[in-house]
């Protein structure tokens, strides 16, 4: 499931107006209140500047993602380590040499990491 996109400049409704709501449209209230709950913790991670502390098993999971995306293309990746802000991971397939390979690691994997977790400085490609 998809996470809502951040607008912090929507309305969040109060207490009373979601129980009004659940009254009368129950599907739309819980939609609504957990779009505005994930909002309020965007919103609290942004302000920190800290968001969610990488872990070996959310960094292979968001790898996994963009494991997705590069098998579209014969490409693959494996996890390698991490090692304190730097992810390393093993090009494969067909993004093993390929020139563009450079630029999905850090358009497409960097950036899908870095948006989970933004304390990872960096992913980088060891053979």
């Amino acid at each position: 499931m998809a996470e809502p996109a951040l607008k912090p400049d929507a309305p969040f409704y109060t207490d009373d107006e979601l129980d009004a709501l659940y009254e009368s449209d129950p599907v739309a209230a819980l939609r609504i209140s957990r779009a505005q709950h994930a909002l309020q913790q965007q919103l609290s991670a942004q302000g920190s500047g800290a968001g969610p502390k990488p872990t070996i098993e959310g960094v292979k999971e968001i790898l996994a993602e963009t494991r997705r995306i590069l098998l579209r293309d014969g490409g693959d990746l494996e996890f390698v380590a991490l090692q304190g802000t730097v992810v390393e991971v093993r090009l494969k397939g067909n993004c093993a040499g390929c020139p563009r390979a450079a630029l999905d690691l850090k358009n497409i994997v960097e950036q899908m990491v870095k948006n989970r977790f933004p304390q990872i400085s960096a992913v980088r490609n060891v053979c």
